[in-house]
């Protein structure tokens, strides 16, 4: 498939070693960045987000083939492996730069994004109401080195084992038809 055909999607999820790890395996998932977007400065570096003082989330670019995986079925894997109930928090990691989100690229991604928000909350999927906020795209920033593809890098260190690997689990556990071949086996 060409360059051109292929779509992203922009989700903020919480901490982005998790949401990166989680998309990085799903089949027509073609590449996941970890970043920073929805902020008020320009370039702004790991250190200043985890202050919270600059609005950015901490979230992961996504490039997609949607012949093999929809937007749609990107937003279910994403409302099954965060809690998209707690305002500006994901686990132990709190402020707004964990905060559940949306970012759209176009019309049709935004209706996607509303719509199977408003059917979970009609299945009463979670105890509490979704806060996960639904906003256009805006300049994406690409995170340190560092901090791309870090679980598959780091997988023996404790917040890997504890916080990443459950949501590994749950992916397989519920999206086993959309992994990747390789991801079948193991964690």
């Amino acid at each position: 498939m060409n360059e051109e055909n292929l779509k992203k999607a922009t989700l903020a999820g919480g901490c982005f070693w998790c949401t990166e790890a989680v998309f990085q395996r799903l089949n027509g998932v073609e590449k996941v960045i970890s970043g920073f977007t929805g902020g008020n400065i320009k370039n702004p570096a790991y250190r200043e987000i985890i202050t919270g003082r600059t609005g950015h989330a901490e979230a992961i670019q996504i490039t997609f083939n949607p012949n093999k995986i929809t937007f749609g079925e990107l937003l279910l894997v994403f409302f099954a492996t965060h809690d998209p109930t707690t305002l500006n928090r994901q686990q132990n990691d709190v402020g707004t730069q964990y905060r559940s989100a949306i970012f759209f690229h176009d019309e049709e991604q935004e209706k996607i994004a509303k719509q199977t928000i408003e059917a979970i909350e009609e299945e009463n999927a979670f105890d509490n109401p979704i806060v996960t906020e639904v906003t256009e795209a805006s300049a994406f920033y690409t995170a340190e080195q560092e901090h791309q593809d870090f679980y598959n890098q780091h997988r023996q260190q404790p917040y890997c084992q504890y916080i990443i690997d459950p949501k590994i689990t749950k992916l397989k556990q519920n999206f086993s038809d959309k992994l990747k071949q390789s991801e079948n086996h193991g964690i």
